[in-house]
């Protein structure tokens, strides 16, 4: 059974990866479900952590929250799950993972439709099985193909992950935070990064803030609990006024952002959210691939440390392993303030 053979009228549902950009990338997922039949309902599996996302993405119907393990099967959670998609009366899953673990629950549900590419001898969990996403080198080819019938060509362009944060929320937020009626532009830095290397070091982040702070900029550090020491040595290095909003609600980051006039990142999750948000971006790569990585939503500057051109280039065909050796430390403070008071001078007021 494909996906065109299943009843219009059953929901279908979306099993994505766990990190928060591939949750952001899965937006252009529903985007194309929901342009190819208007009608059908979308849900999303979620883990708590990324599920305030989901409210801000037009086109979900429902957010199923699961707390999976990621090092163990985790059966009784599984069960739970399983007994959640089976209430839902779903006419096909899109598990985007290879995991085979991944593919567990829409089983257990008996969704009759499980649609993922081939990977961990999933044959029986998997009944509409995809092949060649070694091919497919971007992330978001690899979600976008399984949306679509098997062997389409696919298209040259997704649609674009999109975040709405009403303008109401964003200011009852900063009330709630004493951030009310900022007068100064707002930079936020987001220095957390999940990969070796991956992250533009505390004190480059720092000389930033100083640097922004002299300019007459208000700083917001935004990430999670494991970023609360980072935005400490970057207050410490950087200015008085810089404020720490990391903490464990995704919801803080989305809204901070939204408020922002300009965000400057690693290549990171916040990253995709900020672009997604339309909050003017400066992306800060170094052992990643940009072409690979970045966000769809075009964003302001993607910063690489310099030289090394013919790296770049092989990058397109060999990903992260033409450019591992980069240090995204080499990406000069300067280079950063420089792109940031560009964007600052031709912002609009949000």
């Amino acid at each position: 059974m494909t996906f065109s053979s299943a009843a219009p009228a059953q929901p279908v549902l979306i099993v994505p990866y766990v990190w928060i950009g591939d949750f952001v990338r899965c937006h252009s997922v529903v985007k194309l479900l929901r342009a190819q039949t208007p009608g059908r309902p979308v849900d999303i599996v979620s883990s708590t952590l990324c599920a305030p996302l989901a409210d801000y993405m037009p086109g979900i119907r429902r957010v199923i929250v699961a707390d999976l393990p990621r090092r163990r099967l985790g059966v009784a959670l599984q069960r739970a799950l399983a007994a959640k998609l089976r209430a839902g009366d779903y006419g096909q899953a899109l598990v985007m993972s290879r995991k085979w673990k991944a593919a567990l629950a829409p089983w257990l549900a008996g969704i009759p439709v499980r649609t993922g590419f081939a990977g961990e001898v999933r044959f029986g969990l998997i009944n509409d099985m995809r092949h060649g996403e070694s091919q497919l080198p971007r992330m978001i080819d690899q979600m976008g193909a399984l949306a679509l019938p098997k062997g389409a060509t696919l298209p040259a362009e997704w649609p674009l992950p999109e975040l709405k944060v009403p303008a109401d929320a964003v200011k009852r937020w900063q009330m709630q935070h004493g951030l009310a009626d900022e007068p100064r532009p707002i930079v936020t830095l987001s220095p957390g990064a999940v990969g070796a290397g991956k992250a533009w070091p505390a004190g480059h982040y720092g000389q930033l803030a100083q640097a922004l702070a002299k300019d007459g900029a208000a700083i917001w550090v935004l990430g999670g609990p494991n970023e609360r020491a980072l935005a400490g040595e970057i207050a410490a290095a950087g200015d008085p006024r810089v404020r720490d909003l990391t903490g464990n609600d995704l919801r803080d980051a989305i809204l901070a952002l939204a408020a922002a006039n300009v965000s400057v990142t690693n290549d990171s999750g916040l990253m995709h959210v900020a672009a997604a948000i339309g909050t003017p971006t400066v992306a800060i790569f170094g052992p990643t691939s940009p072409w690979h990585w970045k966000p769809l939503n075009p964003i302001a500057a993607i910063l690489e440390p310099p030289g090394d051109e013919a790296a770049r280039q092989r990058a397109r065909n060999d990903g992260n392993d033409a450019v591992a050796h980069r240090r995204t430390a080499d990406v000069a403070m300067e280079t950063v303030l420089a792109a940031v008071r560009r964007v600052l001078k031709d912002a609009k007021p949000r």
